[in-house]
């Protein structure tokens, strides 16, 4: 849901032309209306948005500057903050969902107007489809032109912040100085508070260069606020999951993003309830445990046992269209359903419904269930997971299977990895064992191409002691080629598998299955290994036998690098056609 904090608080006339060209300093302008080569000397409005965000505790902002942001990029010369600035707005969108899912802070993304501002809205709707806290900041045109008129700006919209509104949690609009610290402030909360997603802030050209009259910005207190559960409503919870006869449990991202994966062990094995995760769940149950269904959604198997359990635990997943085998789970059992997102409460599937965060929940229920002794559970696992390993193996899809093998063996335990939306991270949302949680993470929210390698390089950012892994199909690879420049100038340790089968090659899965044959599809690309080292960024060209050997080495050097692998995979059959 989206709520509008639209401070409107409006300056006179006079008031505007004061703050643009205050008596101390009136800069000239540029017929597009930006500030001349004149030197501007002092704060201005962009060190109040600089101050604030080093007083609310953020440390590294992402962005891309353009001249109606320039007040906000000429203070962080000035500030403590380290930029990391990427090569397009929604790759820099990107590195800064993945620093907040990494990190459970909120992201700075520091944007221009316009162009600037709408090439990261992609990248904002996959943080609010993942939940991922990232705080935008984009400039706007002059305060004279606010309201809906055409006065010719460059980069003027009707209302920028409406293009906005139906992507993010919040939308907050500046108005004057005096108004920044508050504004970003309340963004912050709104940002950290559960469900954790984006949010957006914009603020005028002239607000941002006016010479700043404010003391400086200190501590500024803009705390979450805590979504506990209802306390009647977990007693019956709990009596319901203790008197079950075949409990079951689906864990969803919003386990990892509590940091509740503890909590959720301690009750599975409580009450001996199996567990699956979620392709957004990864990570939030152990890959090996007795109790682990691992995350098969995706097979007829698993949504079959589902269905069977008379009491099914939900705690952080809305039961949409990935997690619920493209909505053919139905549930015959009683449904529990703990969720930090109101509007995703019941939304799919009538439900005991638990308005609150996974972790104080959890905390709750572990307070008051009681023990479950069930010697069949890990029985009814185990019979579960073989029917499953028959029905790919059945298909021979060997090479897929090693494919993954290697990328698992040689990625460390603990080293974080970001997939695109490509044929191996299907594969690995079911497939691969993440090794510990809030360590996999995908586009799988919202489902667009090009997240892997930013989301990674922003990761990169966020912990510099460990590798990172992108993976992305060449398809994919081609929406964020550019960043390869960002990772050579930071330094960045990401290793960028790319799996090159010439084209979209999900796609042409989908065309030749429906159509017969696929059309627009197919690519002509690059050698991405030459165009990697035309970066400055090591590349090499590995095979399925080889791919182990050449990532192990590649996610051992420091720096990034690039491993390509030409290869046309396939897909495991669906089990949701039928």
């Amino acid at each position: 849901m989206t709520h509008d904090h639209d401070l409107v608080l409006r300056p006179t006339p006079a008031q505007t032309e004061a703050a643009l060209n205050p008596p101390s300093r009136r800069p000239a302008t540029t017929p597009h209306g930006g500030a001349s080569r004149h030197a501007m000397t002092g704060r201005n409005g962009g060190d109040l948005v600089v101050e604030t965000l080093a007083g609310l505790g953020a440390t590294t902002v992402f962005g891309l500057p353009g001249q109606h942001a320039l007040g906000m990029f000429d203070a962080l010369r000035r500030s403590s903050l380290r930029y990391v600035g990427l090569r397009v707005e929604n790759n820099a969108g990107f590195a800064a969902d993945a620093y907040g899912r990494v990190t459970g802070e909120a992201a700075p993304l520091l944007l221009s107007t316009g162009p600037g501002a709408l090439t990261s809205l992609a990248a904002l709707q996959e943080a609010a489809a993942a939940s991922a806290p990232v705080l935008a900041i984009s400039s706007q045109i002059p305060t004279a032109g606010l309201g809906g008129g055409r006065h010719g700006y460059l980069h003027e919209l009707p209302d920028q912040a409406a293009s906005f509104r139906g992507v993010v949690k919040s939308v907050h609009t500046v108005r004057s100085q005096s108004q920044i610290p508050s504004a970003i402030a309340a963004a912050w909360k709104s940002a950290l508070t559960a469900p954790h997603g984006p949010v957006w802030v914009e603020i005028p050209q002239d607000v941002l260069l006016a010479e700043a009259t404010l003391p400086v910005v200190t501590a500024m207190d803009a705390t979450p606020d805590d979504l506990v559960p209802r306390p009647e409503l977990t007693a019956l919870a709990a009596d319901l999951l203790s008197r079950a006869e075949r409990p079951a449990i689906i864990a969803g991202g919003g386990v990892v993003r509590a940091d509740a994966a503890g909590k959720l062990r301690a009750l599975a094995e409580r009450l001996n309830a199996p567990v699956v995760t979620t392709f957004g769940g990864k990570g939030a149950f152990p890959w090996e445990h007795p109790l682990s269904l691992q995350s098969w959604l995706e097979d007829r198997h698993t949504t079959d046992f589902l269905e069977d359990a008379d009491v099914l635990l939900v705690v952080g997943s809305g039961l949409g269209e990935l997690s619920s085998n493209y909505h053919t789970f139905t549930p015959r059992g009683r449904v529990i359903q703990i969720e930090a997102d109101l509007g995703k409460l019941e939304s799919n599937h009538p439900a005991l419904g638990i308005h609150a965060d996974a972790r104080p929940a959890l905390q709750a229920l572990l307070e008051t269930v009681e023990e479950r002794p069930d010697e069949s559970a890990p029985r009814r696992v185990r019979e579960v997971l073989a029917k499953v390993a028959d029905r790919i193996a059945a298909q021979q899809l060997t090479l897929e299977q090693d494919v993954l093998a290697a990328v698992r063996r040689a990625l460390p335990s603990g080293a974080p990895s970001f997939w695109d939306m490509t044929i191996l991270a299907y594969w690995a949302w079911s497939a691969f064992d993440p090794r510990g949680a809030n360590t996999m993470h995908s586009a799988q929210g919202a489902g667009g191409l090009g997240y892997g390698f930013p989301a990674a390089l922003g990761a990169a950012a966020a912990d510099p002691t460990r590798p990172v892994l992108a993976v992305s199909g060449d398809g994919g690879a081609l929406y964020s080629i550019a960043e390869l420049a960002t990772a050579e100038q930071y330094g960045l340790d990401v290793t960028w598998l790319i799996v090159d089968d010439g084209g979209y090659g999900i796609l042409r899965e989908y065309m030749t299955d429906t159509f017969g044959q696929a059309t627009a599809t197919e690519l002509s690309r690059p050698d991405y290994v030459a165009l990697a080292e035309s970066f400055g960024v090591p590349g090499v060209r590995t095979t399925p036998e080889t791919l182990e050997t050449d990532l192990t080495k590649a996610l051992a050097t420091p720096g990034p690098s690039v491993v390509v692998l030409p290869a046309v995979l396939r897909m495991f059959a669906p089990t949701h056609l039928g």
